[in-house]
Order: structure tokens, then sequence, then C-alpha cells
């Protein structure tokens, strides 16, 4: 069956699409744009549509995705749709977990997964399609890896184009279309169902954010008693304020969490349905891609935490910002998902008009340090050398050189950057280059094991909590030698971590 007829995807907006979709990628052959609002069926339907062209050849699509939770609930969809279990023709790629087969048509994978794979098969010889999703979000592996991709095509691919296709709900199309030689945009019109937005006072001076967000969500759970809310928060801390504050007097709504450093399977917790009602405490990552079963309000607090690089000392460090309006749209969009929703913006109309139009591309304000060793690894001395659409800021590339000199990462007795064989070890790794120089000291100093562990507590997240602040303690639960607490038992629990 086509996926056209399936009658689970029968209203959704991105099917009157797929016709203009196909003939373009067919008649132009090398990049499409498509803009689609929130809700379309974009991230499902498109890859399905798309595999049985007569183009791809029995090669695979590629579909990238910026969070580990949106490429795995995006592969399970995409499999419960045709009938069939992940890692037949629908599978995924992430950090430490893969499910694919020599049967796999579509592939879901992570930006940093994309850019491993570039290094190791620069022309990404049997891949006929390759989508970003949600390009919008701007990250430094979604840039990285158009850049990688787009020198790709052009010394590896020029007999056989490789396909792109660039899609978000709010992406800035001009910039994008331009930079891929005028590619033709699609635009798939209408929400899957429509939002009321309903905008908030202006924030008081020195008004923090719980208390504006607890009584929105008392008032939205008792004015709508039949629905689930998601609520948009900065981050970790406000999550824990607000649930705590929200301890019995949510009524029959339970209280799920929602955010990068919770384990996979309490993030799936987080999006599946819910016996009865359930108010979702979210940060960004339920911005895009994820279906949260139940929900049709949204109540957004218009913050965000961001990741800035930080030259003085010379790492990234979390600034509270507000969103600007396409993070908002975005916001908007999950509420209208499943039926008619309603979205709360905790701002005013004036505040909202002040916002920036777009959010800042990550590449402008990061640690660049991860972006240098892997260019370098690819045989860039210079980012000037590849196509983007903000080049790295020079101060911040030079930092980067510079630390990656003081890790011994670089050769000294070359007129341009090239990397020294720790280097080449460092890139190989996946981690961050402190990470990747802290572990390969440690094998030489005899300790793999132990610096392997304290590369994972340092590089991944974090399972025990604040309240066991013992990094001692920690490598002991690690190495199996020590109880596990309690409240780390889930991501703890198939076993203490073993050598690499």
């Amino acid at each position: 069956m086509e996926i056209e007829h399936h009658p689970d995807v029968a209203d959704l907006p991105v099917l009157g699409s797929l016709p203009a979709l196909r003939a373009a990628l067919a008649e132009r052959g090398d990049a499409v744009l498509l803009q689609a609002a929130p809700g379309a069926g974009k991230s499902t339907i498109v890859p399905l549509a798309l595999r049985n062209e007569s183009w791809a050849a029995h090669r695979r699509v590629l579909m990238l995705e910026p969070r580990r939770i949106a490429a795995k609930c995006v592969a399970y969809r995409m499999a419960e749709l045709l009938g069939e279990t992940v890692g037949r023709t629908v599978g995924y790629r992430i950090r430490l977990e893969t499910r694919v087969s020599a049967e796999t048509r579509i592939e879901v994978v992570t930006e940093g997964v994309l850019t491993r794979m570039l290094q190791t098969d620069p022309a990404l010889a049997d891949v006929a399609l390759l989508i970003f999703d949600e390009f919008h979000e701007r990250s430094l592996d979604a840039d990285l890896a158009l850049a990688l991709t787009l020198a790709s095509r052009e010394l590896f691919r020029e007999d056989d184009p490789l396909r792109l296709l660039m899609m978000s709900a709010t992406l800035d199309v001009e910039g994008v279309a331009a930079l891929l030689g005028g590619a033709p945009v699609i635009a798939s019109e209408g929400r899957q169902y429509p939002v009321d937005i309903r905008q908030g006072a202006a924030f008081r001076p020195r008004e923090r954010i719980t208390e504006r967000v607890v009584p929105a969500i008392l008032d939205a759970l008792r004015s709508h008693p039949a629905s689930s809310l998601l609520v948009f928060l900065p981050g970790q801390a406000e999550i824990r304020r607000v649930a705590a504050a929200l301890e019995g007097r949510s009524g029959d709504a339970e209280v799920r969490p929602l955010y990068g450093a919770l384990d996979l399977e309490a993030q799936r917790s987080a999006i599946a349905p819910a016996v009865g009602r359930k108010v979702v405490l979210a940060t960004n990552i339920a911005e895009t891609s994820l279906t949260i079963e139940g929900v049709d309000v949204v109540i957004d607090a218009g913050f965000v935490r961001q990741a800035t690089f930080d030259p003085n000392s010379g790492m990234n460090r979390l600034e509270l910002r507000r969103i600007a309006r396409d993070a908002a749209e975005q916001r908007a969009g999950r509420a209208g998902r499943l039926r008619p929703g309603v979205c709360y913006r905790l701002w005013s109309a004036l505040q909202h008009e002040q916002l920036a139009p777009r959010s800042e591309p990550e590449i402008l304000s990061a640690d660049l340090a991860d972006l240098a060793l892997q260019l370098l690894a690819w045989g860039v001395g210079d980012p000037a050398e590849l196509t983007w659409l903000d080049p790295p800021p020079r101060g911040a590339w030079q930092q980067a050189l510079d630390l990656l000199k003081t890790l011994g990462a670089l050769r000294l007795d070359t007129a341009t950057p090239a990397l020294t064989e720790d280097g080449e070890a460092m890139a190989k790794l996946g981690a961050h280059p402190r990470i990747g120089h802290l572990m390969l000291e440690g094998a030489r100093c005899g300790f793999p094991e132990q610096a392997a562990r304290i590369a994972a507590l340092l590089g991944e997240r974090d399972p025990f909590g604040r309240e066991h602040a013992d990094l001692e303690h920690r490598l002991a639960v690690l190495g199996g030698s020590s109880d596990c607490p309690r409240e780390a038992r889930g991501p703890m629990a198939h076993g203490p971590a073993s050598s690499p």
C-alpha cells in the first residue's frame, strides 16, 4: 500500500505537497526545500513516500533529526505505519544505539552520527536522498553536516547526485535556497488543527518564571478539564521547582518531566499515553518532531537556556534567554498535533513583537573545538574552504585551534593546521577534544577503564544527580564495587559500565 492511502494518515496536510515534491526531486535532482507547519506529517510521511522513487534505485533514504528521542520516535512511527518492527525497512542510529539491517531503506540518524558517517564514507555512495528535518534549529552539528555534505557532493557525487531535502516549519527559506543554488521551495499550507493563541501580560521586574507558570497551569487544568498540558520551561531547575509546586495540586493530572538529561526510557514515558490526564514539563526538547499523546494545551514561559561560548574560560556556559518568534511558533504548534488546541503565551503582545524573528544559529556562539577537530580530520584546515549558511567566527575558530594545540592534537611543523596521531584518535572517539584527550592520557598511564568512566561522567548525562556529588562514589558505582543510588537505577539498569 502506498503511504498516501494508509487510513491513519489520510488527513495529514503534507499529503497535498507530495506530487510537487516528487516532481521537483525528479526534475532538479539536487536540492529542494519543504516548508510544512507543525503537525503536517512531514517527518513520517515524506521519507516513506519517497523511498520507492525511481531515482532511489533501492538505495537508502537518510534522515537527520536534531534529538535522540525524536529520531527513535519517528523511526518507530514509520515502522508502525508499515506494519513492521524497527530495524527492517525503517531503522535508526543514535549515539550508543543502532537498529538497522540489510533490509533497511530509511535510516533516521542524529546529526553527530552523520558527521561520523561522512568521515568514514565521504561519498555516502549507498544514499539516494539526505533529509535534514527541523533544520531551523541550526545546531552546530547540523551546520557542520550540511557543509561537509555539500563538499562531498561536489567531490564525489557529480555524476550521481546526492539529493538533499531541507524540511522545517519555520525555515529561513530564502537563505537556505540561495545556499543550495536557488533550490525550489514547496509549501504545505495549514496546520493539522487550528491553535488558539492567548497572549498574557508582560513579565514584571524580577518576577520568577515559576511564579507565573504554576498559576497558569492550575488555571488551564480547571479551564480544560479533559485536556493534557505541555508546559515549556527553560531548564531542569525550573522543571523541578514547578513539579514540586504542583505536588498534591494537579488533581487527576499526572506530572511528567521531559528534558535531555533524562534517560530515553523516561523521555518515552513522558510522551506516551497516560491513563488519565497529564502535565508534561518540558524544555525545548519538545519543540519539534514529537507528538505527545493527549496534549492539546500548551503553556509557554517564553525562555530557553542556551549554551554560549565564554572566551574567558574557553568553555560553554548556559545563558537564560527569551526565545525567538520562530521558536514560539514551533511551541504553539504542539497544541494542534492531534485536535484543535490552545496555546497560552505568558508574555504580552508587545513583548512578542520585540522578540528576535529567528533563533540564533549555534555556530555563532558555541565552542568550536569539536567542529575544528572534525574539519581537520576531513582535511579542511580553514572553514573558508567550505560553504556555510553562517561561517564559523574567526575568533572562535582560532581559539579552537589554540585548544587543540594545547591538547597535542595539532602538528606544529606544518604551515596549515593538521592533526597529530593523537588528534586523529580524538576525532574517532566522538567526544569533545578535552574528553578525548583525557581518555588517551588515561590509557597511556595504564588506567583506560577509569579514564573511560570519568569521561562518561563528564561527557554524558550524569545519572546520579547533585545530591551525590562525590566522584569516587560515582566511579565505584560504575565499576560495580558500590551499590547504585535508587534514583539512578533507571539509567544504570543494565549494570556497570565496561571498558570501551
